[in-house]
């Protein structure tokens, strides 16, 4: 499956990747992603994209966050991404701040329209660093590619950024047209598990194969758990 844009392509796994139903109820693996960025940069319109396929011209800001769920098998494993879709306003900075920790991966958005959204992406991963787990996977995304005769931001200014934090992929999307934008969580998703096999090589006397699946009840303990108290911008 192409990934356009992308960087940090994991040619040398052999992946066969499977997509799943997104009410599949039982999996081997679960790993916690968090959207951040701009307020207006397409958070939850990409997302909603990725994981439902469809998009609406008008969509309405989120307040807190949001919660969807993408389900895929790769080789023999069945993976779960829990995708915390957060709001990009100052006043829930702080709110935000607390879905930092245990994620497994943070996908940092911003507008390729939008000079002041990419400029931003400095200060979104500075917050991230302080309060993440040091060990958390980063993506850079440049999203409404649709919108090439409005751009602001360079392919190249994204892709020197990506390098120069050291972080893990960035690409290009559209949450209009759909481009990349599954390709985000398939990518996620083949990193984590990249990183999981090195663990069990590293800890080989954990569990190695799949087959305890965790069911719907337990996925809905582990969201209310993760949730709070509050329901959930753009």
């Amino acid at each position: 499956m192409s990934t356009g844009s992308q960087e940090n392509k994991n040619d040398d796994e052999d992946f066969r990747v499977e997509l799943l139903p997104e009410d599949y109820a039982q999996y081997d693996l679960s790993f916690k992603i968090i959207v951040i960025g701009d307020s207006g940069v397409g958070k939850s319109c990409l997302t909603t994209k990725a994981v439902k396929n469809n998009f609406e011209d008008y969509y309405q800001a989120t307040v807190g966050f949001e919660f969807l769920t993408f389900n895929m098998k790769i080789n023999e494993f069945v993976i779960k991404m829990q995708i915390w879709d957060t709001c990009g306003q100052e006043i829930y900075k702080s709110l935000i701040s607390n879905f930092y920790r245990n994620s497994s991966l943070a996908v940092i958005l911003y507008s390729i329209d939008n000079k002041e959204s990419f400029e931003h992406a400095e200060n979104w991963l500075t917050d991230l660093k302080s309060q993440a787990n040091p060990d958390v996977r980063i993506f850079l995304v440049g999203n409404k590619s649709d919108l090439e005769d409005e751009r602001k931001v360079s392919k190249e200014e994204g892709l020197k950024f990506k390098t120069d934090q050291g972080l893990d992929l960035f690409m290009e999307t559209s949450a209009k047209t759909g481009y990349n934008a599954r390709n985000v969580l398939i990518e996620a998703a083949k990193l984590l598990y990249s990183d999981y096999l090195k663990y069990l090589e590293a800890n080989p006397q954990e569990p190695n194969k799949p087959g305890k699946k965790k069911k719907g009840e337990e996925l809905k303990a582990d969201k209310q758990k993760d949730q709070g108290k509050k329901k959930g911008c753009c």
